[in-house]
């Protein structure tokens, strides 16, 4: 077989395209890129959810991170919701009948400010009218009166005692707290050596007329505290007409200026109807005049009346647009927030903070999937939300007994607004799965691709993308070989040489490194060179777990042959995933065959090594022997495959190609050249089938090769589907152009066993027989040898 009829030449090794499109010098001749790249679905797709204003019209936006699909739902959102009316302002204001259950206003954003102001201004005017209006003339002399009537009928009662007192000899004295009586003679009062010194007639006398006094006075002042109610309930009256009177006028303005709104004309009703008691609690109450300073004055008074502005927009400013990185059920609904006040947790309206919703009723709420659905008893209280169109904020753990603390219940305020979901792909079909609700709730879907196609137009776009990027992050400009090179890293990404990858993230990352080193270097522009070094330096920062395994395949500990022949054994390839890096290495795959009825046994499984896509490709060559080799006699052969040093799980089929013709190689007992590494997964007829990393695969073996010395008879065979995938690095490249190393395509096992084996593999006549001497020719020989000794043990 001709070799070169499957090799690649050196410039089917990378992507080709027009570079006569990049008509510039460099970035600083073109204009930056406004949109989204390549993503015509996915815009028309968020064009439709926006305009669609029905319900259930909500939007899941789906697709790989770092592809720009939120950077782009947030800015094309904000750019449409300018266009918008500015929704109404909610407030939560104090329920004075029902303090627990704060009632909600709704007015015009340019509403919200002024109503506030002329509250705090009548808080102002509260504090300087009280108690300074109860110091008018007017309020002293009513208030004089109602203390004359009390004192009158005091002092009354107090005369008829005292009138009886002096009959029978006896003073009466009057103090702040108290009455007392002593015995007179001759009109002076007995101290109480006199007093002791007179018969005890006489002292028992005094004794009596006291105690007849004492019974009187009593029966006097009975209905003393009757007299003193009627007195407080006077002036409690009085004040209160007094406190309305001072306020009416006060609160006339607010009225007059809010009077085309209903719900805010009942709410100065109920106020007014209040602020007499609150006034008189708060500012009159003699006990607490000296001891409140004038801001807790204030501060009482702003907790009772100042309403909670539970949404704010600027008037004219559009839709709102919140896109809330934590969802927590408090971010989202709300909270209400408790102060302790002398070991008690107090809360009222003024403490109800308002939540993602609020601030996104009337506009777009962003949220990230897989955050909401972490977030306990989230998802279910978005959907009870949307579906009601109702925010009702009540405490999620209440429910749940975790809350023993009395709370509040705010009035309950219509909901409108859009939810726009990111998420990947994954869980956007396990909600259409398992969430009914959920089909019903999104029916706007917004999917982002993952790759874009490399033509003229994509690529002058690109240019123009990095150049809004560089504007964007004030970087410097890239010279026409620096966007070359980054179309190359693009397409690496995409790991297709006609697409390029929307995965703009990381394009993004490698351009600030890039930069950083340009900058270092003191260069006035980006090249290509600056890029290759910033690529180089993240390899070698992530590099170590990769350079230590290559150490062990120099040194011997990994058995791994670049030369000569072997029987049985063939060097596969795979590839390892670390964090954000991956890499290919070579493993040895070895087969041993003997006469016996196990059919091909993976060690893997048997181990439970083996995944089960790994364990599959393995069972399909007993399918492939079987047909085309077994037609005419059993197939009778027990064989063992084997991954050598590999200790870890193993999985996917791709080395199903390798484990064939190393078991080929073991069963006619021909020679294998090990200056080949081999990917590829093979189906039960022969076809060789694509697999992924093929880049990353290829490299690991040359940087082997490379190592060891290159002898020109090096080279990697893999799947013919697979060549659209190359994208090699430039060492790699300059090889293959130099004839030191070679890369092969093959689509089928036959292919596959001549470049191996470096004989013909023999084509089926008519008859289905191979010819004798080839490499099939030998296995139906060998296989019907076997069959023939297990047949003849049985005879």
């Amino acid at each position: 077989m001709d070799n070169h009829s499957t090799s690649v030449p050196a410039s089917q090794l990378t992507p080709a395209f027009n570079t006569r499109i990049f008509n510039f010098a460099d970035t600083r001749e073109l204009e930056p890129f406004q949109g989204v790249l390549g993503q015509d679905r996915a815009v028309n797709a968020i064009q439709f959810g926006v305009a669609m204003q029905k319900p259930g019209y909500n939007i899941f936006v789906m697709g790989e991170t770092g592809t720009g699909r939120s950077s782009y739902v947030r800015d094309y959102l904000r750019s449409e919701a300018k266009r918008q009316q500015t929704p109404n302002i909610w407030c939560y204001v104090n329920n004075f009948t029902n303090p627990r259950e704060p009632a909600a206003l709704v007015l015009a954003p340019d509403e919200a400010d002024e109503f506030s102001r002329l509250i705090s201004d009548l808080i102002d005017q509260l504090l300087a009218t009280f108690p300074a209006a109860l110091e008018h003339p007017t309020y002293q002399q009513k208030k004089s009166a109602i203390d004359y009537v009390f004192n009158r009928r005091y002092d009354k009662a107090i005369e008829l005692v005292e009138r009886e007192a002096h009959k029978r000899g006896v003073a009466v004295y009057r103090d702040s707290s108290a009455i007392s009586f002593t015995p007179m003679r001759e009109g002076k009062a007995l101290d109480e050596t006199e007093f002791a010194q007179l018969s005890e007639e006489e002292r028992d006398e005094f004794h009596n007329d006291i105690a007849e006094l004492e019974q009187m006075l009593s029966d006097q002042l009975a209905e003393l505290p009757q007299w003193k109610r009627e007195s407080s309930n006077s002036l409690r009256q009085l004040n209160q007409e007094t406190i309305k009177e001072a306020i009416t006028p006060l609160i006339q303005p607010i009225r007059e200026r809010f009077n085309h709104h209903d719900s805010v004309i009942s709410h100065l009703d109920a106020m007014e109807e209040h602020l007499p008691r609150l006034v008189l609690e708060e500012l009159v109450e003699e006990r607490l005049l000296e001891l409140r300073e004038e801001y807790a004055k204030r501060s009482s008074l702003e907790e009772s009346l100042l309403p909670n502005i539970a949404t704010n927009h600027v008037a004219d400013s559009g839709a709102p647009v919140v896109y809330e990185p934590h969802p927590s059920y408090a971010n989202l609904f709300g909270r209400i927030e408790y102060a302790n006040e002398q070991g008690a947790l107090v809360t009222n309206y003024r403490r109800v903070t308002p939540g993602a919703l609020h601030k996104s009723n009337g506009g777009y709420l962003i949220l990230d999937a897989e955050k909401v659905l972490s977030e306990p008893m989230v998802w279910d209280a978005l959907k009870r939300a949307i579906q009601s169109r109702q925010l009702k904020m009540e405490s999620p753990y209440s429910e749940l007994g975790l809350i023993n603390t009395t709370t509040l219940l705010p009035a309950v305020i219509p909901l409108d607004f859009k939810l726009v979901l990111i998420g990947s792909r994954n869980i956007y079909y396990l909600l259409q799965e398992y969430d009914e609700d959920f089909k019903r709730l999104f029916r706007a879907v917004v999917d982002f691709d993952s790759d874009l196609p490399l033509n003229d137009d994509t690529l002058y776009s690109y240019a123009r993308l990095l150049k809004s990027r560089i504007d964007e992050q004030q970087y410097a400009d890239l010279d026409k070989s620096a966007i070359e090179r980054m179309v190359r890293y693009s397409a690496r990404l995409a790991e297709q040489q006609n697409v390029l990858s929307a995965c703009i993230g990381d394009q993004f990352d490698l351009l600030a490194e890039a930069d950083f080193i340009r900058r270092m270097a003191g260069d006035e522009l980006i090249s290509a060179s600056h890029i290759d070094r910033a690529l180089q330096a993240k390899t070698e920062r992530t590099g170590r777990v990769y350079d230590k395994l290559f150490e062990q395949m120099m040194d011997g500990t990994v058995l791994l042959e670049s030369s000569g022949e072997a029987i049985g054994k063939m060097n596969g390839l795979t590839v390892m995933s670390l964090g954000d890096t991956s890499f290919g290495s070579p493993a040895r795959i070895t087969a041993t065959v003997y006469p016996g009825h196990k059919g091909v046994v993976d060690i893997e499984r048997e181990v439970s090594l083996g995944q089960a896509i790994h364990s599959k490709g393995v069972m399909i060559l007993s399918g492939f022997l079987g047909n085309r080799y077994a037609q005419k006699f059993p197939l009778a052969i027990s064989a063992h495959i084997a991954m050598e040093q590999s200790y870890g799980y193993i999985d996917g089929d791709s080395a199903s190609l390798a484990e064939l013709c190393c078991l080929i190689s073991a069963l006619i007992h021909s020679p294998i050249d090990q200056s080949f590494a081999m990917t590829g997964s093979v189906n039960q007829y022969g076809e060789v089938q694509a697999i992924g990393g093929v880049n990353e695969k290829i490299e690991g073996f040359f940087r082997l090769c490379e190592a060891r010395g290159l002898t020109g008879k090096q080279g990697v065979i893999i799947p013919e589907s697979n060549r659209r995938n190359l994208i090699l690095k430039p060492e790699v490249i300059t090889a293959v152009e130099k004839g030191l190393f070679s890369i092969h395509c093959v689509t089928h096992v036959d292919q596959a066993i001549e470049l191996l084996m470096h004989r013909e593999a023999g084509k089926a006549d008519e008859k289905g027989d191979f010819p004798a001497g080839t490499v099939n020719g030998d296995i139906i020989a060998r296989l019907e040898a076997i069959s023939r000794m297990g047949e003849k043990e049985k005879d």
